[in-house]
């Protein structure tokens, strides 16, 4: 892990192993920060050197606890954070995922996101306790992985986190 901060209360896990772009996962990054995911997962932390990766992220990648787990590597992991209690949740259109909008989320929540054009492959799909897609009415079939993912870490944090501090506040 890279960096360490203060916990939000959220136990929100971004695994972007199988994006490739450096923009996306500067962006994605500095969106857990924001947002206050609990950690972030790329495939290769030397994307963090890339340019785009920098001018996205802006500093997020100091207060963003960042793991290293490669694709290949991803089917143990995903049991690891599973026998660790974490329910998995992909971001992708199947025929049986369910609409981001009738969705609630588990507390300890990991969210993987897929490959920027492949989506998430069939064999970690079956790993996934669920999928969760975002009710679209435009004509293009898909959003961009970052613009996907930052909409899941918002709704993430809006029913774990930010709904308890409320809660909290008013008693």
């Amino acid at each position: 892990m890279i960096a360490i901060r203060s916990s939000t209360g959220g136990e929100l896990v971004v695994v972007a192993s199988l994006i490739n772009k450096a923009p996306n996962l500067g962006g994605l990054c500095r969106t857990c920060e924001i947002f206050g995911a609990k950690r972030l997962v790329l495939g290769s932390n030397e994307v963090m050197n890339d340019p785009y990766f920098k001018g996205l992220s802006v500093s997020s990648s100091k207060w963003v606890d960042i793991e290293q787990v490669r694709p290949a590597e991803l089917n143990n992991y995903l049991d690891a954070m599973r026998h660790d209690g974490y329910s998995l949740i992909g971001v992708e259109q199947t025929a049986n995922s369910k609409r981001l909008t009738d969705f609630t989320f588990p507390h300890k929540t990991l969210l993987l996101l897929g490959n920027e054009k492949e989506g998430i492959p069939v064999e970690l799909i079956q790993q996934l306790d669920a999928c969760v897609e975002i009710p679209q009415v435009g004509v293009i079939r898909s959003l961009n992985v970052h613009v996907s993912g930052a909409l899941l870490i918002w709704e993430y944090t809006k029913q774990c986190i930010l709904s308890k501090r409320e809660a909290a506040i008013e008693m």
